[in-house]
């Protein structure tokens, strides 16, 4: 049976009028949604959904029918690719969850369960190092034991089903944690070029670690004095999927502090996920007076760290790295942040690599911050549209420019039997100027 109450009941929050009005309902979006490509249901597409959020603002309960549709939206952002009228559908999803979790705050709770883990999860463990440090820790040693190797080869994690599923999406620690590297600041290779602030994320510093070092070394290699910021933390995206965007601002305020005073000429990230949240905290602070003029010199700062380097005249100093690549756009970076040729730039700039465009390539991999966890059934049916269009390419090496979806391509891979190696865009150009036989 359906739950509601009146939206007006849960003031101030909610899409915008004026971004409801922007949509002309087209249909233009409808084969840009993943979702709606797989289930072909209108409720389930961008159109669909704009509608619900004006019928729930112009009164209509919020119901179990509508929690569902907006729960199933992965927040990818392909509709605004598509949208000739320019509407703003990542901000509108991302302000009905924040009036959904309004809603379920003061007339449909969740259960004390799911309460507890939501509060631990985003109120606790990825804010805090030591917290993010153990977790990393056990996990590790998990792997490290054997354990995982041994459920895994037994077939166990098949006998679990979802749940099964869901653990093997888990990632795997990387000891020494990149924790340790914040506050340092890390020389140029030669001429000084730019001086930039990195900011490593949250659960990418004990994921993500060689990456994150990766990203340091050949921002180096380019020119770059790049300092990581003491004081900083997680970026708030994941809040802001979740319908958390107090604690989102929170976070912000927390990174412009860490930053915005040290006269950087750019903030890089290497996670797109993260960088579209970072761009937009002009947006998401625009209504803070102590804040919001902090937040537009932050966002006009920041950048992907592809962004950045293909902005430069590129180190020439890489040896070959004999492979084919394809490349799968991470979907906060070519829809929400517009970035599509840097990454394939930097890719053409590799000696050796030959590269092939695969079918589909800024369509979601499903991965889409937790949602593979939270819907992981349309998650897995979307990867294994994303995983059939990498294999018609024939490469070797699928490229990409987010962890997350790096996370869910690896276990594409795997589950599907591709053999095909995932690596970031930057990983590659790492592994390029390692190859390097000339004078260093």
């Amino acid at each position: 049976m359906d739950v509601s109450t009146n939206v007006f009941e849960i003031a101030g929050k909610g899409p915008r009028q004026f971004d409801l009005d922007r949509c002309v309902h087209c249909g233009l979006c409808l084969n840009a949604c993943p979702t709606y490509r797989q289930l072909g249901l209108e409720m389930d597409s961008p159109r669909g959904r704009v509608y619900q959020m004006v019928q729930v603002a112009n009164g209509a309960p919020i119901s179990e029918s509508y929690l569902e549709h907006i729960g199933l939206c992965l927040a990818c952002r392909g509709c605004e690719s598509a949208c000739p009228s320019g509407v703003r559908y990542g901000r509108m999803v991302e302000d009905a969850r924040a009036q959904i979790e309004a809603y379920r705050e003061h007339e449909a709770p969740r259960g004390w369960l799911a309460r507890r883990v939501r509060g631990f999860v985003f109120g606790r463990l990825i804010r805090s190092r030591p917290l993010l440090t153990t977790a990393g820790t056990l996990m590790y040693l998990y792997e490290a034991s054997g354990a995982k190797a041994l459920m895994r080869g037994l077939g166990f994690f098949k006998m679990l089903g979802r749940w099964g599923d869901l653990v093997q999406l888990a990632p795997s620690a990387e000891p020494p944690f990149f924790f340790s590297q914040i506050g340092r600041v890390f020389p140029p290779k030669g001429e000084r070029r730019r001086r930039v602030a990195f900011l490593a994320g949250c659960i990418a510093n004990v994921a993500f670690a060689r990456l994150n070092e990766a990203t340091v070394r050949v921002l180096q290699k380019n020119g770059c004095e790049v300092t990581i910021p003491e004081g900083q933390g997680c970026c708030g995206a994941l809040h802001l999927h979740a319908g958390l965007r107090d604690g989102a601002r929170e976070l912000a305020r927390r990174n412009i502090d860490a930053v915005l005073s040290q006269g950087f000429d750019a903030v890089v990230t290497n996670a797109a996920g993260c960088g579209s949240a970072l761009k937009e905290y002009s947006e998401l602070l625009e209504d803070d007076p102590d804040y919001a003029h902090k937040a537009r010199r932050f966002s006009e700062r920041m950048q992907d760290v592809t962004e950045l380097l293909a902005s430069l005249e590129l180190n020439p100093q890489m040896g070959p790295v004999h492979a084919v690549a394809t490349y799968q756009d991470s979907c906060h970076l070519a829809h929400g942040q517009r970035v599509r040729s840097a990454p394939r730039k930097l890719l053409a700039a590799i000696p050796g690599l030959t590269f092939r465009e695969m079918p589909g390539a800024d369509l979601c991999c499903g991965s889409a911050g937790i949602y593979n966890v939270v819907q992981n059934e349309m998650s897995m049916q979307i990867l294994a549209s994303k995983m059939a269009a990498a294999k018609t390419t024939g490469a070797e090496i699928i490229a990409t420019a987010n962890p997350g979806c790096m996370l869910q391509l690896q276990a594409g891979a795997r589950m599907h039997g591709t053999r095909q190696r995932v690596m970031h865009v930057v990983e590659l150009l790492d592994l390029a100027y390692k190859n390097f036989a000339g004078p260093r």
